[in-house]
């Protein structure tokens, strides 16, 4: 039997997320940063459990037990991390004869950018610590899971500028990448995308700050309406792309596009990867990234579409850009059947 690789709408036991501190690129703003990770993490229990790693663990109980969330719904493992962003170094789960396996792919720093030294060990320490109950299978191969999305019926989307990235896996070619997708993954299809990027993102253009697999043959996107932004033609060639595609049953993508946030920069004048695509979604509810922005409304309206049955929950993550990334970076849903 081939492995299937869930949706992310699929049932979860909870999410795993890495705590910010002083060891991390937050340091210098972790008095912001920390409020927003701890938003996130309210809204998380209501639905399931989060896992974290820390390198302190009293210290993070304390502040969390300080904004008065539930730590009986936290599972804290005490652990070295370079950084925050969960999405990436944690593991990948898939299904295999109807169980869940875990697959702790290599995790370089988005091609060799940053330190990774301890983030690449996280998966196989917190299954060492008993944070995990399937087998992790370790595998010789870097791909972050924010890189790819899953429809659960073997349709992977992603792009071409991160998975055929020479700073990953340059003994690989496409029919390469797309081979090991399909025996580690169950890939029956890939979908490329050869357009679309943010600037700010050091990721190589994940697909998850792009476009996202939602139910129903349904794909959200992130647009561009301002043809002044560097973005606009970029943004649009993607869109022409994702119309091209087609679901698995033969028919174009119901395809529901994202109002573009205004331009923010850090205080060097670099501008920052605002994104509404990278919303993270959990059992019952789908979390939303705003940024203080006249277009957070809408943005969680086009998500109320695309999931009728869910709590669509806006969460200010303008902290977070700050360091390049979004909500759905700093999460990586477990799968039920993986956690204790």
């Amino acid at each position: 039997m081939n492995p299937r690789l869930p949706a992310e709408w699929e049932a979860q036991d909870g999410v795993l997320m890495a705590w910010p501190h002083d060891g991390t690129d937050w340091a210098y703003m972790l008095d912001d940063v920390r409020p927003v990770f701890v938003e996130i993490i309210r809204h998380i229990i209501r639905f399931e459990r989060v896992l974290l790693t820390a390198p302190n663990a009293a210290d993070a109980k304390e502040l969390l037990a300080a904004a008065g969330i539930d730590l009986s719904k936290i599972a804290i493992c005490e652990l070295p991390n370079n950084d925050t962003w969960a999405r990436d170094f944690g593991p990948i789960t898939v299904i295999y004869n109807n169980k869940p396996v875990l697959l702790d792919f290599g995790f370089n720093g988005w091609g060799l950018k940053f330190p990774a030294n301890h983030d690449n060990l996280i998966s196989k320490r917190l299954k060492e610590q008993g944070a995990f109950v399937p087998n992790l299978k370790t595998i010789g191969l870097v791909i972050e899971a924010g890189s790819i999305e899953s429809d659960g019926l073997g349709t992977i989307l992603t792009t071409s500028a991160c998975l055929l990235s020479p700073n990953r896996n340059p003994q690989l070619d496409k029919s390469e990448i797309e081979q090991a997708l399909a025996s580690l993954l169950g890939a029956r299809r890939v979908l490329w995308l050869n357009h679309g990027w943010l600037a700010g993102d050091d990721t190589d253009s994940h697909v998850d700050t792009l476009a996202r697999i939602c139910p129903d043959n349904t794909i959200v996107y992130q647009a561009c309406d301002n043809p002044l932004d560097e973005h606009f033609q970029e943004l649009r060639l993607m869109e022409d792309e994702l119309k091209t595609f087609k679901a698995p049953d033969g028919s174009p993508y119901r395809l529901i596009a994202l109002p573009w946030p205004k331009a923010r920069f850090d205080d060097q004048a670099h501008r920052l990867p605002a994104t509404y695509a990278n919303f993270l979604i959990i059992n019952g509810a789908v979390l939303v990234p705003t940024y203080r922005d006249n277009s957070d409304s809408n943005a969680v309206e086009c998500l109320r579409k695309a999931f009728p049955g869910r709590e669509v929950i806006g969460i200010d993550c303008l902290p977070l850009i700050e360091q390049h990334g979004s909500l759905h970076c700093v999460t990586m849903q477990l799968p039920v059947g993986v956690m204790p």
